[in-house]
């Protein structure tokens, strides 16, 4: 059991959340939720001993160990894949180093009686104490064993963990977090740069291997798959559902409205004394009467109505002028980089107004493919945007191609045309940049305000095409459901690229699956293909190899 006691964070006299208390029980599943800037991230940070708070405590077992996945990896590039992984057992192999150092000062120095000598042998037998009373295991067979597990070939061992994409770093990761067989894990937006399989894979291990877990998604269908408690983070204090996200979200909406109920009474109260204050203060006879009152109404703890999230992006993809019939074909396209074959005779057709999906595990060439359509790579066979195409195009860092010298307004205003320029501060006030945010650098935005940024620009310009690649990492659930709004009533030709089932769902007619070297095109909806290839077939694939 880990608990949670009075915690507070405060910083340039603004208070994060304060007096916060929880205990975090074995087998929990607990999606802790909050708008962006409630202090999730920060919370977590806290529970897993890498910061502090301002003031109380989080208390646990001694031999209790805790699991951290950061939302950005931080995998080292100097080793390889192996050595990463066996970083899991660091804690051993440094104990076993240091009984090798200390027997070999043993067997060199020859002052048997002086104190320092017989406080390397307490050191020692301390040492062997613990190590020798470990489970006898053969770690490097563990680790082999994890990541074959996870889909790593033999051969990938010796890689080195740069050569990989994020979703197979974060494999790694995942692998020593398995191997550690921690008391709590902590996961802050795990499937984020991660493929539709990697978070199959990872619900099934959190779900049925792994004991207590915390985490922080905007995936509503992997939170709602994995948890059975949420505590949402909001106005400085937390709520305790024992519930997962879809029912916390019936809850919290009864809570509101029991609030709102409260507060419409309290404040009718508080006007009907206030009047009677008013009216009656300087009469002799009403004194006692006024001055009670004045009292209670200075005790009356006001009821305050919780946070809502009320900012969304409202998305308008302005009209563009009608594309030709195909606005992309592809002939017997491949392309390899050195010996390594990404996809091979490649076929593709996409008609004007259809929405498709491209989907697969990382690396198998889906942003190549985009890059390819996009002219931005050089590759073998045919590849052609049709007559009068006009593209979109959202790149998965589109958001780090900002200039960072840049204000939000400058940002905009130097990419806007015409009469439009006239009404940069409502666009921009439509993606949540409202007062003194248009003035900000884009350096100091957070990676869903340069989200939000870089689609603005996105929009800025009509187009008949959209190719999205990976649109709604750091976007909240609220913004992701009206960016599926706006693209479902976009009535140009959509490409997506996407991990999130949950958005995903609805969106496309038409598959592109990517794998084997292969681009298979199945004539059905995401919806079906998902169903179709959903879990069993999934984790076939992921335990292969």
């Amino acid at each position: 059991m880990i608990s949670v006691d009075n915690l507070a964070v405060e910083f340039s006299g603004h208070t994060l959340f304060s007096d916060v208390s929880f205990v975090i029980n074995e087998n929990d599943k607990i999606a802790l939720m909050g708008k962006n800037g409630a202090g999730k991230s920060t919370m977590m940070k806290i529970i897993a001993g890498v910061q502090q708070g301002t003031r109380g405590h989080v208390r646990h077992p001694k031999d209790a160990v805790i699991a951290y996945l950061p939302q950005h990896l931080l995998t080292d590039d100097d080793c390889t894949v192996v050595e990463e992984a066996s970083k899991a057992f660091k804690h051993v192999f440094d104990m076993r180093d240091e009984m090798d150092a200390l027997n070999k000062q043993l067997e060199t120095r020859t002052d048997y009686d002086s104190d320092e000598y017989m406080k390397i042998i307490e050191k020692v037998s301390e040492l062997g104490e613990v190590f020798y009373a470990l489970e006898e295991v053969n770690y490097e067979a563990e680790v082999e064993k994890g990541l074959k597990g996870l889909g790593f070939k033999q051969s990938d061992f010796t890689r080195a963990t740069s050569e990989f994409s994020g979703g197979w770093r974060m494999r790694i990761e995942l692998v020593k977090i398995l191997l550690q067989k921690p008391d709590l894990i902590l996961l802050d937006e795990p499937t984020n740069h991660v493929d539709i399989e990697s978070v199959v894979w990872l619900e099934d291990f959190l779900l049925n291997k792994a004991k207590a877990v915390v985490v922080i998604s905007h995936d509503k269908a992997f939170i709602d798959n994995i948890t059975n408690r949420t505590i949402e983070v909001t106005m400085g204090k937390i709520y305790d559902y024992k519930a997962n996200y879809t029912h916390y979200l019936q809850l919290r909406k009864e809570r509101l409205s029991h609030q709102i109920k409260a507060h419409k009474e309290q404040q009718r109260f508080i006007a009907d004394n206030q009047a009677f204050i008013d009216r009656f203060k300087g009469t002799f006879s009403k004194t006692n009467q006024v001055t009670s009152r004045e009292r209670m109404l200075d005790k009356l703890e006001i009821i305050e109505i919780d946070e809502v999230d009320k900012s969304a992006l409202r998305l308008r993809f302005p009209p563009a002028v009608r594309s030709g019939d195909y606005p992309v074909i592809a002939e017997n396209l491949s392309k390899s980089y050195g010996d390594h074959v990404v996809f091979s005779g490649a076929n593709m057709t996409i008609e004007r107004g259809e929405k498709v999906s491209f989907v697969g595990r990382n690396g198998e060439g889906k942003s190549t493919m985009i890059k390819a359509i996009m002219g931005q790579i050089d590759y073998e066979g045919k590849c052609d945007l049709g007559h009068n195409v006009k593209v979109g195009y959202f790149a998965q860092n589109q958001a780090a191609l900002l200039d960072e010298t840049l204000t939000v307004f400058q940002t905009v205003d130097d990419v806007a045309e015409g009469d439009i320029r006239t009404n940069i501060k409502n666009i921009l006030g439509r993606f949540m940049f409202g007062g003194d945010d248009i003035d900000k650098k884009v350096a100091n935005l957070s990676g869903g305000e340069k989200t939000r940024l870089a689609m603005v620009k996105l929009l800025l310009e009509p187009v008949n095409v959209l190719i999205l690649d990976e649109p709604t990492n750091h976007l909240d659930l609220k913004s992701k459901d009206v960016l599926k709004e706006a693209l479902q009533a976009f009535d140009g030709t959509l490409i997506l690229v996407s991990h999130d089932r949950d958005f995903l769902q609805g969106l496309s007619q038409k598959v592109f699956e990517f794998k084997d070297q292969r681009i298979i095109e199945h004539f059905e909806s995401i919806d079906d293909f998902l169903v179709r290839n959903r879990i069993e077939n999934l984790k076939e694939i992921d335990l292969k190899g």
